[in-house]
């Protein structure tokens, strides 16, 4: 697999940092706008990454606006349930979508028709990050990678990992790409909202849990949850005990989950330059950054604005579709 997607968030973050953004403080309201409060739908559940972050730059937002913005989830159907209440929204920029990764996989995949670079536009990037695996740090059969990997070996297709239910998600590709390098079989579990997979974990009905670092930060520091594989090409220095993918052998570049917000294509482009402004000042607010380096969300740089997320979004549609192609998803 190509690492063209891994570079380019490499490259990017340079482009990100050094992106000229006019500040919302000192952009005029075109038109007076925004005059009432703005909504961000998220299309996951509550208590999951992209419900805290779309919750932290709500509150964070709503000081550069000085207008109310609340937080609705639609969770189900991998992210597409909000789909059609974003799209028949009125385009005048009073509702924006927080999504992932997965608006590109969904339209790679041929289930979402609109393109997230085209007839979206991404006002902010916000969060990009890497994904481990975890298991109960009081499990007997396995305490660290190695020992999980001869389980999973002499007990083929036993272990049950929680995880989501798109198949070709970020967490599924991932996880098949470890599955192949690894030379085992595990049993899937789909939840499509993150308190139940986190609760599957720690209450045994799994026996491990693919996920992003920062979703988990409460069980981690608590002891409930430990990382026993970082799916990244290097330890990063909070998980430096954690083996990496190159430590346990394995030989691909892997795909990192982004985070950010979209409005829909029709806004009027005052607005729009209006709307990226205010999420920049946003997020380079205190609050936003103490809430971004709790998740660990500093270990990776993970602003873009419009220009930077169109590129990020393209090149994870190429990335994606060769990804496809060669694991059999898509001719």
């Amino acid at each position: 697999m190509s690492g063209r997607l891994l570079r380019s968030f490499i490259v990017a973050a340079a482009l990100g940092c050094a992106a000229s953004v006019t500040s919302a403080a000192a952009l005029e309201k075109p038109g007076g706008f925004p005059k009432r409060p703005i909504t961000i739908i998220v299309p996951y559940g509550a208590g999951g990454g992209s419900d805290q972050l779309s919750r932290a730059m709500a509150s964070s937002l709503e000081k550069v606006a000085d207008v109310g913005v609340q937080v609705v989830n639609k969770p189900g159907g991998g992210g597409l349930a909000a789909v059609p209440d974003f799209m028949t929204a009125p385009a005048d920029g009073y509702t924006i979508m927080e999504a992932i990764d997965d608006a590109v996989t969904n339209h790679v995949s041929g289930k979402l028709r609109e393109h997230p670079a085209e007839d979206w536009v991404p006002i902010a990037m916000a969060q990009i990050t890497f994904s481990q695996i975890y298991v109960r740090p009081d499990d007997e059969r396995f305490s660290d990678w190695e020992s999980f990997v001869a389980y999973a070996k002499a007990n083929p297709g036993k272990l049950k990992v929680a995880n989501v239910g798109n198949l070709g998600s970020m967490e599924r590709v991932n996880m098949l790409k470890i599955e192949q390098g690894a030379g085992f079989e595990s049993k899937q579990v789909a939840f499509d909202k993150p308190a139940e997979r986190y609760s599957a974990l720690i209450g045994g009905h799994v026996d491990a849990l693919f996920e992003q670092p920062g979703d988990v930060r409460n069980f981690l520091d608590s002891g409930l949850m430990k990382p026993i594989l970082t799916v990244y090409d290097e330890r990063p220095a909070e998980f430096a005990e954690v083996p990496s993918l190159p430590d346990a052998g394995l030989d691909f570049t892997p795909l990192l989950r982004f985070r950010g917000f979209w409005i829909h294509g029709d806004v009027p482009e005052d607005r729009r330059a209006y709307l990226e402004a205010a999420m920049k000042q946003a997020w380079d607010s205190d609050s936003f950054q103490k809430f971004n380096s709790s998740k660990y969300m500093h270990l990776i740089n993970s602003y873009r604005d419009t220009s930077g997320s169109k590129e990020l979004i393209n090149d994870a549609v190429g990335t994606y579709s060769d990804v496809y192609k060669e694991i059999g998803l898509i001719q």
